[in-house]
């Protein structure tokens, strides 16, 4: 065995880089994303399981929410927990229902703070119980912090969302995409999926 290949092993086995060609085993199958034409675009098919997602938006409201709420009722028909972390509003629980999201399993903690968002994240994360997070932290993340909740997810098998302003990249974020409304629908800029190298614009017409 080569010198070079001997330390490609050494790294991979300590998680200590990551190709872009490189699809982990717990991101082979995505879950639907309820939009078949992102679908197409999604390494595995859909939305990564026990990952981090980064969704970069320019203001709340923007689409965010319709973008996820098929996946949410998906998750909460199988008894997974939907929880929301200091979210900017309060949800609509008249919507959520609608979209067919169980009630029941919608959960909603305040975090004054985002060291208390991050804290409870990270813990709800590791339950095994959460089937998706989304949390609106008020500052930049570090890139420590952003890989301590990609583990965390991981060991969960939880989608974990992150809203974050434009160009607050994710280093850590096996997916990140860039919204923004437009006339006819929703714009999706998908900057960076765990396994491809290629980046994706994509409209997408929600209700």
């Amino acid at each position: 065995m080569t010198a070079s290949r001997q330390l490609d092993d050494w790294l991979r086995s300590q998680s200590l880089v990551w190709r872009g060609l490189q699809i982990p085993d717990s991101l082979q199958a995505g879950m639907a994303t309820g939009f078949p034409e992102l679908d197409a675009l999604l390494p595995g098919g859909g939305w990564p399981a026990g990952a981090l997602l980064n969704l970069e938006i320019p203001h709340v409201g923007c689409g965010e929410l319709p973008l996820l709420l098929p996946a949410m009722a998906e998750l909460s028909r199988q008894g997974r927990r939907i929880v929301w972390l200091a979210p900017p509003c309060r949800p609509y629980a008249p919507g959520l229902q609608q979209a067919g999201v169980e009630l029941a399993q919608v959960l909603v903690v305040a975090c004054p703070n985002d060291a208390d968002l991050l804290w409870a994240l990270e813990k709800l994360l590791r339950t095994n119980c959460c089937g998706m997070t989304l949390a609106w932290p008020k500052q930049r993340l570090a890139a420590h912090q952003t890989r301590r909740l990609q583990l965390a997810a991981e060991a969960g098998n939880a989608l974990a969302v992150l809203f974050t302003d434009p160009g607050a990249s994710i280093g850590h974020a096996a997916l990140s995409i860039a919204l923004q409304r437009q006339t006819g629908g929703l714009l999706l800029e998908i900057r960076k999926a765990r396994g491809s190298l290629r980046q994706h614009r994509l409209v997408l017409a929600l209700a």
